[in-house]
């Protein structure tokens, strides 16, 4: 899902609903079922080892999608994340964007 249609998402979904557009309902079942699991409607936290770049890139601040395509090429070669502070050895992410983004995120 594209990052404007999840960012349209959650503002629909933290207004109620009252704006959700005709093409983001119709968008892809399945997709919109794993964004549901990995980030609540309710903005809560997104699993660093479950989330795809999308989501990661949505919901951390600062992060884009190479970044955030770089955590999870770290997990794939170095198995899941065992603490949100392993961030910091992913190339590309420091001290300063794991701390302003450590409450966005859970294992």
């Amino acid at each position: 899902m594209a990052k404007t249609q999840l960012s349209a998402l959650y503002l629909s979904l933290a207004l109620g609903g009252a704006f959700c557009s005709p093409g983001l309902m119709a968008a892809d079942a399945e997709t919109d079922t794993k964004v549901a699991q990995v980030v609540s409607p309710q903005g809560e936290q997104v699993s660093i080892n479950e989330a795809t770049a999308e989501q990661l890139s949505a919901a951390m601040n600062g992060v884009g999608l190479k970044k955030a395509q770089a955590i999870v090429s770290y997990r794939e070669q170095y198995g899941p994340f065992t603490a949100i502070e392993q961030l910091k050895e992913v190339p590309g992410l420091g001290n300063a964007l794991v701390e302003r983004n450590a409450a966005r995120l859970k294992l």
